[in-house]
This record gives C-alpha cells, structure tokens and sequence, in this order.
C-alpha cells in the first residue's frame, strides 16, 4: 500500500476506524454483533424523543408509567452492559472450548443467528448476523468494516445504525469536507429508464421514456395494465440491496423520485402516488443500515431537460417558453411538499440532502432564469427549515454542464448550505473513444483514461473554496457510450469499434477488467466524494446485464470495483487536494442567510423568459387556490403518535391550479404553441372576481322585485369586498447525465 493510500484510509475521526471502542456502547459480542444500540449523540434528536414521550404523560396512570421507566432504564443500561462486556469476556475465554454455533441461551446474548436483541426489544447485529425481511425470507448480513444494522420496533425512528467503522452513525455529526461521501445512485427503480431496465422496454417496442412506457402499459391490461410498475418498485430494489450496499463499503445512496409521488395533472400517464410507499420502505431501510440519502428530484412537469429520465423526451416547459412559469410554479410546489416531509426531526438525520431538479439545462433555460428560481427554492425551503446549521437539509443544485465553471463562483453567496452536484461523464462527449482503456495489467492499465479521470480533480478543489461543497453525483465506469439502451432505445452510438464486448462482461479479459479497475479508481480518487451511476442494471430480455459499466453490482461481482472503496486513495499519485475549511456561511454558519441583491440575480419570476418574445407576465400561469396534496406519512407508528406529513404549520398556503376559462397549451409539448388570452399574472384576479360579480348577481335576481335597489347596493359592496379579498388570497405566489 502506497503512502498516499494510508494516508486516505485515516478517516477524519480516528475514532471511527475503531473496532474495539472502549465506550460500553459501541461493544463487540462474539458474533461480532453489536449488543447495546449506541448512545444517543444527536441532542436535537433526543429532544423530538422526549418531546413524543411527553404527550404520554397526559394519562392518568402516567405515575406508574414513571416506575416502569424506571425498571425499564434498569434493563436497558444494566443488563446490556453485562452481556456487552461481562458476558462477552466470558465468553471470548471459553470460545476455544465451548464455541459449538449454537448461540446464547436468549438472555440478551447473542441468539445464534448473529443477532443481539436488547432490553427495550431493538434488535441489532453486525458481520454475520441472520436479516428477517418483511416477507419473511431471511439473508446473511455481510459486513468486514464493523458496520451494524438496527431494528427497534419500539421506535422505528431509531438512528443508531453504522454503515462501517469510519462513518458517522445517523444521530452523529456529518462534516463536510472532511467525512466523504462514497454513494451509488439508485437509479431506474421509482423514475424509470430504458438501459437501467431493459426487459420493460423490449415488452414495449414502442416506448422509450416513462411516459410512451406508461401509455402502453395502460393499453394492456391483459399484461397487467399499469400496476406493472408497482411489481417493478416491490423487486427492483429491496432491503437486501441496502444491506449490500452497507457492506460494500458505502455510505450515502442518492434515490431519484418523480414527481408523481405526490400526484399528477390531467393528460399525464404516469402512475401517481404508488411508488411513494417504496419510497418510504428506502428511508426505513437506510436508516437500518445506517445509510445517509441524497434524495434528488428527478422529473419536472414539462421536463427541465428533454431527457428520457425527466418523465417525457423531447421539448423542455420547465421555465422555459410559453408554459415555462406556469410548469415552474407546479414544480416549486412540490419541492415545497417535499421539503415538508424530510424537514420533520424523524427524517432529518436519514436525509441530510435534497437534490431539488436534476440536470436543469442551463444553456436553454438561461443562467439568470435559473438563478432567479434557485434563490426562491432556497427562500422558500430555509422559511420551512429556518437558518443555519443543524435546521434542515443542504439544498443541492446541478450545475446545468454549464462548460465555463466559473461561471459558479461565490453563486448566491451569503445563501444558507446551497451545494453543487456535478456529472463529470465520459460516455457522452460525441466522440469516437478510440483511445483503449484495456492496456494490460500493469501500471498502464487503463490507457489514457486513468489521467483524464485524475484531471477531475483541479476543478473540485478549486470550487471547494469558490463555491463550497461540490459533489458528483453521477459517474460511471462508461469511458464510451456503448450499452443496450444507453442512448435511448432507438439511440446511436459514436464508439468508434465494436459496441458487442461492452454489452456482455463475460468476454471481458484480464486485460479489459483492470483498464475498467484502474478507470474507476482513478475517478473516486480524484472526485472524494461521489455517487455511481448506477448501484443496479437489471438484466434484458436476453437474461443479462448488457450495460455492465453501469453497474455497481456487477462490478463488485466482476472484481474491476474495489469492496474497500478506500483503497483506490492514491491511484492518481499527486492531485490537489481541499482541506476541508469552507467559508462559513457555506455549511450553515455566521452569514448564511444573508444573500445580498447583487448576489441574488434578478427577483423571481423573471420579467422575460427564452423561448417567447412576450413578458413573462403575460404568460399562462396558475392560481394558487388549490388544494395540496400532502405526503403521508408511514404506516408504522412512533410509540403510538402517527406523523402528518406536514413540518410547518405556518406554512397553509394552497397548491397551484388551473384558471376557469383559460385555455392552456400542453404543458409538455408547449414550445411552438400560441399564448392564449386572459392566463396570465393578471387573469386569477380577473377570473375570481368575475366569479364573484356572476355569483351574487344570481342571488340578486332571485330576490323580490321590492327589494331591487336595497339588493342591487349590497351587490355592489359585495362584490367591491369580494374583489379586494380575491386579490389578497388568488395572485400567483411571489415570496418575500446528460442520459439520453
């Protein structure tokens, strides 16, 4: 191991890379399970705890509740203690002699299964210990890195769970900078694509995004219709892949949702609002593993990039041409019920980051377009979430592949944990890759690959200190474009030599898989903190995986992916490097929250947009008068006390809705579309008022013909007060991979 390797696998906690811990609650039991959940460290956590414990206290036999407590303190803290420690020396010195498997007698000791149950019913295990899933069916957790998972029925929002010994247990503190970020993408499971599943697509000639995939599944309902999707969201991804991808060595996973998890408009295909109970089952299962979760906004209505994983290819709406406000107004209202849900202290500690729109073209829509909404995303998600450090997520953003980065530098500066996800991909580049990557085993392999990935690395230290915290959050192993579906179903490829080997790993020679290991190591060496593209590929129709360097998986199974993702710390020797120290306001601290009007752009919503030769005033937009849709929450419940969903109570605003009267464009295919009248900013209070003026003017013609003047004054008053109420509570809201 090289020098530069060692000095990479010292995390940036020596205490985290301690099998051993001397504190009692992070101790070893012979099964190498964890036998006490560990301590609670997270105070803000404890608080939200204590707080749910408190409405208890209401009960008339709330005194005897205390002396259970009592008793119950006495079984939790005493008695695994004993076992963690008394108990597991007893047994450390008699297991040469009396080790025979069967495991302890069921006394809080381990159960013969690797699992340690505690005093208070959480059960828990590490390396080896025996998973019951929800079905019933049972796996062996791996683990080398001293990982455990945790499972505590009594509170099922536990976050005690460790990944591996060098990361930071849920309920303790990220840093960071200096804690990296090793994640896979977990891609094609809640927002679909055709080389991430295949076999769906080769089902339906015809389609080639969610929504051609979508209409055809819905024509055959003998095939199942479109509750097709709901078996693929049950057995694409299970709890098994969150324990895998735990003992791989990982510790984030970035999980692409649609939109249609909360709801969809009329004329959309989409199967709206099942995959949201899966999603839920994802935040269940990484906190049991104790896997952290960029949770990314994949799709937009009207598509904010005219790809096939923005719901729909083809043109993009989203802030954009003529129904480019009217889709931004949609989609600000469900990054806000988004923001909702994950800002409850429940969630805070599994989702630490909200991706809110992946891969905005910022070369169509418009840096000050762009600007201009990302400053009201922000405004509004730090009035859900307050200011500052510990209150909320990090608010990610993706840097449009603007090609001159430093057109990012100090970009809202003074914004409160704003950071930038970057798509440094290879594969699609429009060139030939004539350059091989298999060139032996050696020092060379790789080719010229391995320096191109190591060139990475200048820009993210210099953005480290210009922007604040970058990321990628995707990346792959595809040096070329080649791939079943890669570039769509009808796509083409610019590989210059024969697309077949890249389909089929099992061609791949010794020379191939160490051009692909020694590619991959120098991208994780030069990015530090990370998400692959993608943990998963499922298999074609032909009963394989046909995209295999796309497939994290595949790899670890493969050999040409490291299962100690530390390891490849080195491979591009000297590369400058970050030391961790953000500006303050960058990670929560003394400024943030303090944008000023230079650094803010130009105020939202934007006096013009590309696309349109008209004010953006004058463009179809919609009410806010609807009614939201809020997230619910799990099934599950805390000790009795159910989740609404809903952090703010301030926050009752209403949902956008369409205009009586106005004839919108189609929301998706809007670019060349005439702009209607009466839809614009003026037309809600316009529509509402003459609503108003229609509906009392009915009651007053139904009155006696003796009480025509007296009516007619008090219409006029009515509708005078009607009116000025409307405009009060109607205006539209105005706040204070590239992977074909």
């Amino acid at each position: 191991m090289s020098s530069a390797q060692e000095g990479f696998l010292d995390p940036p906690r020596a205490s985290y890379l301690q099998h051993e811990s001397s504190d009692s609650s992070q101790t070893s039991s012979p099964a190498n399970s964890t036998t006490a959940l560990p301590k609670r460290e997270n105070d803000e956590y404890a608080r939200h705890y204590n707080a749910r414990l408190e409405k208890k206290k209401r009960d008339p036999v709330f005194w005897l509740a205390c002396l259970a407590a009592l008793i119950v303190v006495v079984l939790v803290v005493i008695l695994p203690v004993y076992f963690a420690v008394i108990k597991k020396k007893d047994n450390n010195s008699s297991s040469s002699n009396a080790d025979n498997g069967s495991g302890n007698d069921g006394n809080g000791g381990n159960t013969g299964d690797g699992t340690v149950p505690s005093a208070n019913g959480a059960i828990t295990g590490g390396d080896g210990s025996e998973v019951t899933m929800e079905d019933g069916s049972n796996f062996t957790y791996s683990n080398q890195f001293g990982g455990f998972w945790v499972s505590d029925p009594a509170d099922p929002f536990a976050s005690y769970a460790k990944p591996n010994s060098w990361t930071p247990a849920l309920n303790e503190t990220w840093v960071y900078g200096k804690d990296r970020i090793f994640g896979v993408n977990l891609g094609g499971w809640f927002v679909l694509e055709p080389f991430i599943v295949p076999a769906l697509f080769q089902k339906y000639p015809t389609a080639t995004d969610e929504w051609s995939l979508s209409e055809a599944m819905a024509a055959d309902t003998a095939g199942g219709g479109l509750e097709q999707l709901e078996d693929h969201y049950a057995t694409f991804i299970t709890e098994q892949d969150f324990a895998e991808i735990a003992g791989a060595g990982l510790n984030w996973v970035r999980l692409p949702i649609p939109y249609w998890a909360i709801d969809k408009w009329d004329g959309e295909p989409f199967l709206d609002k099942v995959c949201w109970k899966y999603i839920l089952k994802a935040f269940q299962w990484a906190r049991k593993y104790g896997l952290r979760i960029n949770l990314d906004l994949h799709t937009i209505p009207g598509s904010q990039n005219g790809y096939n994983h923005s719901g729909k290819s083809g043109q993009i709406n989203f802030l954009y041409g003529p129904m480019g406000i009217a889709n931004a107004q949609r989609a600000l209202n469900y990054m806000r019920i988004i923001t909702e849900f994950i800002s409850q202290p429940e969630y805070q500690d599994v989702i630490p980051m909200f991706g809110i729109m992946n891969e905005a073209i910022i070369a169509t829509i418009g840096r000050t377009e762009l600007t201009a909404f990302y400053r009201e995303v922000h405004d509004m998600i730090r009035g859900i979430t307050g200011i500052g450090e510990g209150k909320g997520f990090y608010i990610s953003i993706h840097d449009g592949f603007e090609p001159v980065m430093t057109e990012w530098d100090a970009f809202l500066a003074g914004s409160d944990r704003i950071v930038l996800d970057r798509h440094p991909y290879t594969a699609f580049r429009g060139i030939t890759f004539d350059d091989p990557i298999a060139t032996g085993t050696g020092a060379d392999a790789g080719g010229v690959w391995v320096g191109t990935a190591c060139g990475w690395a200048t820009e993210s230290v210099r953005l480290s200190g210009t922007f604040g915290f970058n990321y990628a959050g995707e990346w792959s192993n595809g040096y070329n474009d080649c791939g079943l579906f890669l570039t769509g179903v009808n796509g083409t490829h610019s590989y210059g030599g024969d697309c077949g080997p890249w389909e089929d790993a099992t061609t791949w020679d010794d020379s191939t898989k160490a051009g692909v290991a020694a590619f991959n190591a120098a991208q994780i060496d030069a990015l530090k903190d990370y998400f692959f593209w993608t943990w998963k590929i499922g298999n074609s129709t032909a009963g394989s995986v046909q995209a295999p360097l796309w497939s994290y998986q595949l790899g670890l199974e493969g050999g040409w992916i490291l299962r100690d993702p530390r390891q490849n710390a080195g491979k591009c020797g000297t590369i400058p490097t970050f030391d961790g120290n953000y500006e303050p306001y960058m990670t929560g601290g003394a400024g943030a929250g303090t944008i000023t009007a230079a650094a803010a752009g130009t105020p939202y919503p934007p006096a013009q947009l590309n696309g349109v030769d008209v004010p953006a005033a004058e463009l179809p937009q919609y009410t806010s008068t609807g009614t939201i849709n809020t997230l619910p929450a799990p099934s599950a419940t805390d000790n009795g006390l159910r989740l609404n969903g809903w952090h703010d109570a301030q926050d009752t605003g209403l949902a956008p809705t369409t205009i009586p009267g106005c004839a919108y464009p189609d929301a998706w295919e809007a670019n060349d579309a005439a702009i209607p009248d009466n839809c614009g900013a003026a037309a809600p209070t316009a529509a509402a008022t003459a609503e108003t003026v229609a509906s009392t003017t009915a009651a007053a013609t139904s009155t006696t013909t003796a009480a025509s003047t007296t009516t007619a004054a008090s219409t006029t008053a009515a509708t005078t007060s009607a009116a000025t109420t409307t405009t009060a509570t109607t205006t539209v809201d105005t706040p204070a991979r590239r992977r074909i």
